[in-house]
C-alpha cells in the first residue's frame, strides 16, 4: 500500500512536533514532509531545486499551511497554489495561531478546505484528513 504525503508548512519547531504527535494518535498511514518557511512550501511543491526528486519528496495529497511564515505569507501560499493546474485541486488546511474571523474569510475566499487553530490534536487531524485518507486508517479501532 503506498503511503500518503503531507506537506506542512510551519516554520515553529514545536507546532511541527505536536503536528507529528498528533498524525501519531490518530493511527494514520502518512508521512509528512516539512516546509519551514512560504517559499520552502512552494519550492517543493513546484519542484524546484533539492524537491526536484519526487521520490524523496512526493507531491503530497493534502497542505498544512501556517499563515505566519518567513519570506512568502501563508495567503500567499494559498493564492499562488489555487493557480496552478496541477494543484489547483489540492487540499489545503490553514494550521494557525490566529483565530481571526477575517483570516478564516480570507482563507475560505482563497480555497482552504479547513481553518484550524492550533495546536493540532488527534481529533483535529481525524476530521480533517479523515475523509481525504479515510482508506488509509490503520484500521477500524483507529476511530474511538
Amino acid at each position: 500500500m503506498e503511503t500518503t504525503t503531507i506537506l506542512l508548512a510551519e516554520d515553529d519547531e514545536n507546532d511541527v512536533f505536536f503536528m507529528r504527535r498528533a498524525i501519531q494518535k490518530a493511527d494514520l498511514n502518512l508521512s509528512m514532509q516539512v516546509a519551514l518557511d512560504g517559499q520552502s512550501a512552494i519550492d517543493y511543491l513546484n519542484g524546484n531545486g533539492d524537491y526536484s526528486d519526487r521520490r524523496a519528496y512526493p507531491i503530497p495529497q493534502a497542505v498544512f499551511l501556517d499563515l505566519k511564515l518567513p519570506y512568502v505569507h501563508g495567503f500567499e501560499v494559498l493564492a499562488w497554489i489555487r493557480q496552478q493546474p496541477s494543484l489547483r485541486d489540492l487540499p489545503v488546511m490553514i494550521l494557525t495561531s490566529s483565530p481571526e474571523e477575517r483570516d478564516r474569510r480570507e482563507a475560505e475566499k482563497l480555497g482552504a478546505q479547513a481553518y484550524c487553530v492550533k495546536p493540532p490534536t488527534r481529533e483535529m487531524v481525524l476530521d480533517v484528513l479523515g475523509p481525504l485518507v479515510g482508506d488509509l486508517l490503520a484500521g477500524p479501532s483507529s476511530i474511538r
